[in-house]
């Protein structure tokens, strides 16, 4: 990742910044302290992907300020999950988004053009998991990548999953959503030529002890290849799923440097 790094050392080989302007916008201040938040500039310079904000326990006033320092400092894009939808009515007023209320995400500015390898695919057994999938999906989707929605392919009815093989083995990496037992990640897993992230979902009776039983079946799968996030943590499998699709910009980096 680290894109914005590699673009500014290649503008100075290149002789487009003077060397004193690159170091300039590395000795930025690294975050900004608006007294309740230490917003953090330098998120993409580091890790090739800027600050999220996380929305659940956040006034809309706090999460409004945090979003004006994202904008005031170069962040075009900006995604805020766990978002309830009184809230986004707020910040929207100041802030205009696009909000997903079964996602409970909010998405300032423009999406931006898909750059990965590949393609994510999304898969959840049922529908009850729709709403933990489109956190994963969308926070993929604004990070820079083309997502393939596989929604109620549960195992329950394998011929669902089956149907869909082209997509899954031709998948960049999977994220495979699942309540209940959670077995849609051992299967896909036992498919698929790619990483697997699996993700249990609180959705399932009694014994399902809110998305525990999913957990530690998915912990426990025979196929190799297959990693396992939080429960109900969609945006943890989207950004890393984005991380996966993104390799090959830093296998880029390290090629050139080695020529």
């Amino acid at each position: 990742m680290n894109t914005d790094i590699k673009t500014l050392l290649e503008g100075v080989r290149g002789g487009s910044i003077s060397v004193d302007d690159a170091l300039l916008k590395l000795k930025t201040k690294p975050f900004e302290d608006i007294g309740y938040a230490k917003v953090d500039m330098h998120r993409k310079l580091r890790q090739g992907v800027a600050e999220v904000i996380y929305g659940a326990g956040k006034t809309p006033g706090q999460i409004i300020g945090i979003a004006e320092t994202m904008l005031k400092n170069g962040q075009n894009t900006i995604l805020i999950t766990r978002l309830s939808e009184e809230a986004a009515s707020i910040v929207g007023k100041v802030h205009p988004m696009n909000y997903d209320k079964d996602a409970r995400c909010g998405i300032i500015g423009q999406m931006p053009a898909p750059d990965g390898i590949g393609k994510i695919v999304v898969a959840t057994g049922g529908t009850s998991d729709i709403p933990v999938a489109e956190e994963a999906a969308l926070t993929a989707t604004v990070l820079g990548n083309e997502v393939v929605r596989l929604y109620d392919v549960g195992v329950a009815g394998l011929h669902r999953t089956l149907a869909h093989l082209d997509d899954i083995m031709s998948a960049s990496v999977i994220i495979a959503i699942a309540g209940m037992e959670g077995a849609l990640a051992s299967v896909i897993g036992g498919l698929a030529d790619c990483p697997v992230i699996a993700v249990p979902t609180s959705v399932g009776y009694g014994a399902s002890f809110h998305g525990l039983s999913a957990l530690l079946s998915m912990l426990n799968s025979c196929a190799s290849g297959v990693s396992v996030v939080n429960i109900d943590n969609g945006f943890g499998a989207g950004y890393l799923a984005n991380m996966i699709n993104h390799m090959n910009v830093k296998n880029e980096g390290i090629n050139a440097s080695e020529h």
